[in-house]
């Protein structure tokens, strides 16, 4: 089931929300639920992130727990599928009879499936509902929320879920939404190469990049990684290029969700050489000192030892 929404269609009535994770990803989320009048308590281990969510109208609390206990729903936003148990675990025991909790970070399957199983048998509803959209869609409340879990959990969710963003779509059961992430962020990653590959062969063969610019994005090479995240300046304003490559979207990231899909497809025994091909050259990137950058940065590597200003 997918569900389109644009926030005027955001259930108005204030809720209790509990925030875990207020980063560069959770603190706006968490801004964009009080503006749209939800009383929110965060949680986050550095200070500074909590000095902005205060800024922006969230009651923060010194523990995890405080954040999660009489809440009428749970969010976390963490970064990987350790601290998500490790943190569900912990506030197992303070989350009221139902309430529900949704984890929107990018995590494995496995671990996504083990957090819904915490609450197994309790009157607590859970969701896996990781996003698409990066820090910019966070900020914009554009986000396109990937969704596992059963029915009445997504029912349920899917209005606070739409002060966040612009998009749910229900993936099907527990785990489901870290699977659609996994395999669609595979997709970012070869095509996000692939686009890089085409301006660099483009610029040897004389090219300007807005003549492959203009032919690809209205021809079948068009996709998100070129018309939203060109990786180079000039043809797409907003895209990070034009500012040095900072990062919507770091290309440290990109590596752990690309090492993720590589982890699902060996358990899975699926076959995916461009995405393991994908992941090698994100993780030489990554170790050239590169992760802080926008993951399009990678247009830059691929030009080899010539990594200078290159626009036409």
């Amino acid at each position: 089931m997918t569900r389109h929404n644009n926030n005027q269609g955001s259930e108005r009535m204030s809720t209790s929300i509990g925030f875990i994770g207020l980063g560069n990803m959770g603190g706006p989320m968490a801004a964009n639920l009080v503006k749209a009048g939800h009383r929110v308590t965060g949680f986050d281990l550095v200070p500074a992130a909590l000095e902005a969510a205060r800024a922006a109208g969230v009651s923060v609390v010194a523990t995890a727990t405080e954040a999660a206990a009489g809440a009428d729903v749970v969010i976390t936003m963490l970064p990987n599928g350790k601290l998500v148990l490790d943190v569900w675990n912990a506030i197992a025991a303070h989350v009221k009879p139902g309430a529900i909790v949704i984890d929107s970070s990018t995590i494995d399957v496995d671990s996504a499936r083990k957090a819904h199983a915490l609450f197994a048998g309790r009157d607590v509803l859970t969701l896996d509902a990781p996003v698409s959209g990066g820090t910019v869609g966070a900020q914009a409340a554009t986000l396109t929320f990937m969704v596992g879990g059963d029915e009445t959990a997504f029912a349920r969710g899917e209005p606070v879920l739409a002060a966040m963003g612009k998009r749910t779509v229900h993936c099907g059961g527990a785990g489901a939404g870290q699977a659609a992430k996994i395999c669609n962020n595979m997709i970012l990653g070869i095509s996000a190469i692939g686009v890089a590959e085409a301006f660099v062969l483009g610029e040897k063969l004389g090219l300007t990049h807005e003549a492959l610019y203009n032919v690809a994005s209205t021809s079948s090479g068009q996709c998100w990684a070129l018309t939203t995240n060109c990786p180079v300046p000039g043809p797409v304003p907003t895209s990070p290029a034009n500012r040095d490559y900072k990062p919507g979207f770091a290309a440290a990231l990109m590596l752990k969700d690309m090492k993720l899909s590589q982890a699902a497809a060996l358990t899975s025994g699926a076959s995916t050489p461009l995405g393991a091909h994908a992941t090698q050259l994100f993780d030489l990137f990554d170790k050239l000192g590169h992760g802080n950058e926008d993951f399009s940065a990678i247009i830059q590597f691929l030009r080899g030892g010539n990594e200078g200003e290159h626009a036409r």
